[in-house]
């Protein structure tokens, strides 16, 4: 068992309010962005959020891949959002494929300040 898990949690989200609030717009953006860096969705589940006081509901777009996975959380009244990427590599190094889908969403959200995270989770020994 060997895989790359990204995370991202952006900021300052300067991409356009629907990629903020409206979950299934989001998630088909998700699955193109899947597609284009050559992993495979196997299924989705994307929910909104209800507002609150403190201001419009976020989003949750979960894409289960068969690699593993990607989850993206909003939070549009702060224009915030957290990436999380991870994929097994039990049968190659899709570590290229997921460093790919992560930039095609940071690109999409355009966040002023991204701290990024990368860890390499199992161990090449075990069996």
């Amino acid at each position: 068992m060997q895989g790359l898990h990204l995370t991202a949690d952006l900021h300052g989200c300067r991409c356009a309010a629907h990629w903020l609030l409206d979950a299934e717009r989001l998630g088909q953006a998700c699955l193109a962005a899947v597609q284009a860096a050559g992993l495979q969705a196997v299924g989705t589940l994307f929910h909104s959020f209800p507002a609150t006081a403190a201001g419009p509901g976020g989003v949750t777009a979960t894409v289960l891949l068969a690699e593993s996975h990607l989850c993206v959380h909003t939070w549009p009244e702060q224009r915030a959002v957290t990436l999380d990427v991870y994929v097994c590599n039990f049968g190659g190094d899709q570590s290229p494929r997921a460093r790919a889908l992560l930039a095609s969403l940071l690109a999409l959200f355009d966040a002023e300040q991204v701290h990024e995270q990368a860890l390499q989770r199992g161990s090449p020994h075990l069996p």
